[in-house]
C-alpha cells in the first residue's frame, strides 16, 4: 500500500477516535479538550443528553450574592430554590469557555462541585410507545371505565374490592399482591413526591389527597401536567380507589406532592430534578418516585440524594429502558431504590436496564402485539392534553411507581426510616416462578431481590412490628406490676382503665396494626384516633415530641391530683415506654433534629422517662 494511500485511510478513523475521545470526557464529567472542540463534537454530546456550553455550579449554601458577583461570571438560579441550596447554572457562549470557567470554579473554596448540566428524560421508546397509546385510543375506554356504558359492561361486582369498573384489567396489581395487601391497609398518612412532567387531578384521582408540588421548569407553583407521563405514574402509586369508577392504585389513602421537572417534551435539567429531590424533603415528603433517568452522573443530584435521604425520605427510581446491563441515573445511585420492569407471565421486559444495582422487580407491562399487556391508569392523552382516557403504558417507569406505592403502605404502617423501608421491601420480595433464591436474598442482576410483594410487606410490617412492639410494651407493663406490688396497691384495684390505657400506649402511634380491614367499624375507630397523631408528626419538631415521653409527661402532671385516674396513667406511661424501647431497638421512626447515631439513646431515655413517671402515678395514697 503506497503512503498517501494508507495516510488516506488511516487518517478518518483517527479523527473519528478524537470524537469518541472529546465526547467521552465530557460524559464522564472530565474536562474538555483545551482547543476550541469542533462542532461534531459538541453535536455528539448534546445527543448524549449533555449541554457542553452549560455548567451547573454548586455553591456553599450560605454564599452570599456579594461572593457571587465576585466570581466574574453570571450565574443564574435554577430556581427560586436555589437561595436555599445554593445551585446555580452558567451559560457560555461555546464549551471552550465553559471549560476554562470549569477549571477556574473547581478552585473556588465557595464551590462545592462544578458539573456539565445534562438532560434527564422519559425514555425515547416509552414516550413512542405512549403516543401510540394515546392515538390508538377511543371513547370506548374513557366510557367503559367511567361507568358510562352499558350496566355491567365494564363493572366489577359491587360487593368485590375494590369495585373499581376497570380494575379487571390490572393485572400488575394483582401481580404485586394487591388485593391482600389492601385488607391490612392503603398508605394513609403518606406522602409519595412525584419529581416527573407534573400530576394533573383528573377524573379518577378525585378521591385523592394532594399536598403543595412546584414547577421547577416555569419556577412557580403550578404542577399540572402538560405530558401524561407523570399523571399516569401518579396513579399507579395512589389513583382513587373503591369508587365504582376507573381503576386502582397501589397506596390509594397516600397524599401525592406533584414535583415538576420534566417539560412537555419529556425532558430536564439535571438541576432541576436535583432541587426537586431536596424540595421533597424539605416539604415532608415520606417517598420520591423518579420515573426518569439519564446517563451520567452529577455531584448535586448524588448530594440531593443524600439529603433526602439522611432526612427519611425513600428514594425510588426507574432502571431504565436501554435493554443493556448498566442501570440509569438516578436509580444508579447508592440510596436509591432501583427498579427493573415485569411483564404479564413475570419474566422481565426487552427494554428494561440490569445490573448489580437493580434492587427489585415490578410491572412494567409489554404492549408490544397486545395493547392490554401494559400497566392501565387514567391520565391527560399525550398530544392532546385537553382529553383524558385510560390508557396502556409501559416501561421501568411504570414499574417504579408499584414499588413507591408499595413503600408508602409500609410508611403507612408505621416504619418511616428508609433502610427499614427497603430492608423490609426486599426481604419480602416475591420469586419468580422457577427462580430459586433464600428469602430476601438477590435473584440476579434482573429481578434484583424478585418481584415486590406488597401483602407480604405489609404482613412482615403489621406483625413484626405490631407483636414486638407490644411485647416490649408488656415488659414495661411487667415492671410496673412489680412495682404496683412492691408499693402495696393490689393488681386488682387498678382497674379496666389501667388496662386499656397500657394497651393504647405499647401500641404507639399507630393503632391499627392488629385491626383488620375486614372488621371496618373497629379499623375506622382506630385509624381516625391514629391519623390524628400521623398528621400532628408530620412536622419535623412534632414527630420528635410524638416519639418521646411528651404525651405521658404532660398528662401525668394535668391529672396527677385525680386519684382515680390514677393507674390509667401509669398503664399508659409503661405502655408508651414499651413504645419507644421498640423504637429504639427496631430503627424503625426517622427523628429529623436528632442525630441517626443518637436515636436510639434519645429514645431510651425518652422510654426511661416514661417509665419513671408510670412509677409515680402508683405512689400509695
Amino acid at each position: 500500500m503506497r503512503k498517501s494511500s494508507l495516510v488516506s485511510f488511516v487518517a478518518p478513523w483517527v479523527g473519528f477516535a478524537a470524537v469518541l475521545v472529546g465526547a467521552g470526557a465530557l460524559w464522564h464529567g472530565g474536562p474538555p479538550p483545551a482547543q476550541k472542540p469542533a462542532v461534531s463534537n459538541e453535536e455528539l454530546a448534546e445527543k448524549a443528553g449533555l449541554q457542553p456550553r452549560r455548567l451547573i455550579v454548586d455553591f456553599r449554601d450560605d454564599i452570599s450574592q456579594g461572593a457571587l458577583a465576585a466570581t466574574g461570571f453570571h450565574e443564574v438560579p435554577v430556581s427560586d430554590y436555589s437561595a436555599i441550596d445554593g445551585l446555580y447554572q452558567i451559560d457560555f457562549a461555546d464549551a471552550d469557555a465553559a471549560a476554562a470557567a470549569a477549571a477556574k470554579l473547581a478552585r473556588d473554596p465557595d464551590v462545592e462541585s462544578v458539573d456539565y448540566d445534562a438532560l434527564a428524560t422519559i425514555p425515547p421508546d416509552e414516550e413512542a410507545q405512549e403516543e401510540l397509546a394515546a392515538a390508538q385510543s377511543t371513547s370506548s375506554m374513557e366510557a367503559e371505565c367511567s361507568g358510562k356504558a352499558a350496566a355491567g359492561a365494564g363493572a366489577n361486582d359491587a360487593g368485590s374490592f375494590p369495585n373499581d369498573a376497570c380494575y379487571k384489567y390490572q393485572w400488575h396489581l394483582r401481580q404485586i399482591g394487591m388485593p391482600a395487601a389492601w385488607k391490612q391497609g392503603n398508605g394513609k398518612g403518606a406522602v409519595v413526591a412525584v419529581i416527573d412532567t407534573g400530576v394533573t387531578k383528573v377524573g379518577d384521582l378525585a378521591d385523592t389527597q394532594f399536598v403543595a408540588g412546584y414547577n421547577f421548569v416555569t419556577n412557580n407553583a403550578n404542577s399540572a401536567d402538560d405530558h401524561g407521563h407523570g399523571t399516569h405514574v401518579a396513579g399507579t402509586i395512589a389513583e382513587s380507589t373503591n369508587n365504582k369508577v376507573g381503576v386502582a392504585g397501589v397506596a390509594y389513602g397516600a397524599s401525592i406532592m406533584p414535583l415538576k421537572v420534566l417539560s412537555a417534551q419529556g425532558s430536564g435539567s439535571m438541576g432541576g430534578i436535583s432541587q426537586a429531590i431536596r424540595w421533597a424533603a424539605d416539604h415532608g415528603a415520606n417517598v420520591i418516585n423518579m420515573s426518569l433517568g439519564g446517563g451520567r452522573s452529577m455531584a448535586p443530584m448524588a448530594k440531593a440524594i443524600k439529603y433526602a435521604h439522611d432526612k427519611g425520605v425513600v428514594v425510588v427510581a426507574a432502571a431504565g429502558n436501554d435493554g443493556h446491563g448498566r442501570v440509569s441515573y438516578p436509580a444508579r445511585y447508592p440510596g436509591v431504590i432501583a427498579v427493573a420492569a415485569t411483564q404479564q407471565d413475570e419474566a422481565t421486559t426487552f427494554y428494561s436496564n440490569w445490573g448489580p444495582e437493580v434492587d427489585l422487580a415490578a410491572p412494567g407491562g409489554n404492549t408490544r402485539g397486545n395493547a392490554q399487556g401494559g400497566v392501565l391508569q387514567h391520565t391527560i392523552v399525550p398530544g392532546d392534553i385537553k382529553r383524558t382516557d385510560y390508557l396502556w403504558f409501559m416501561g421501568t417507569s411504570m414499574a417504579a411507581p408499584h414499588v413507591a406505592g408499595v413503600a408508602a403502605l409500609v410508611v403507612g404502617a408505621g416504619v418511616k426510616k428508609p433502610a427499614a423501608v427497603e430492608e423490609i421491601l426486599l426481604a419480602t420480595a416475591r420469586k419468580p416462578a422457577g427462580r430459586d433464591a433464600a428469602a430476601g436474598a438477590r435473584v440476579d442482576d434482573h429481578y434484583g431481590a424478585g418481584i415486590v410483594d406488597a401483602a407480604a410487606a405489609l404482613h412482615k410490617t403489621r406483625d413484626t412490628r405490631g407483636g414486638e412492639e407490644l411485647g416490649l410494651g408488656l415488659a414495661a407493663g411487667l415492671l410496673g406490676l412489680v412495682l404496683t406490688r412492691r408499693r402495696g396497691i393490689a393488681v386488682a384495684k387498678l382497674g379496666f382503665g389501667a388496662l386499656a390505657a397500657f394497651v393504647v400506649g405499647a401500641s404507639g402511634i399507630d393503632l391499627t396494626w392488629a385491626i383488620p380491614l375486614s372488621w371496618p367499624h373497629a379499623h375506622a375507630v382506630a385509624g381516625a384516633l391514629s391519623g390524628g397523631f400521623t398528621d400532628l408528626s408530620g412536622g419535623p419538631l412534632s414527630a420528635t415530641l410524638v416519639y418521646s415521653a411528651a404525651v405521658p409527661v404532660l398528662l401525668t402532671l394535668l391529672l396527677y391530683g385525680v386519684r382515680r385516674l390514677r393507674p390509667a396513667l401509669a398503664g399508659f406511661g409503661f405502655g408508651v415506654a414499651g413504645a419507644l424501647l421498640f423504637a429504639a431497638i427496631a430503627h424503625t421512626v426517622d427523628l429529623r433534629f436528632v442525630p441517626d447515631a443518637l436515636e436510639p439513646s434519645w429514645l431510651g431515655v425518652q422510654a426511661a422517662i416514661a417509665g419513671l413517671f408510670a412509677t409515680a402515678c402508683l405512689r400509695k395514697t
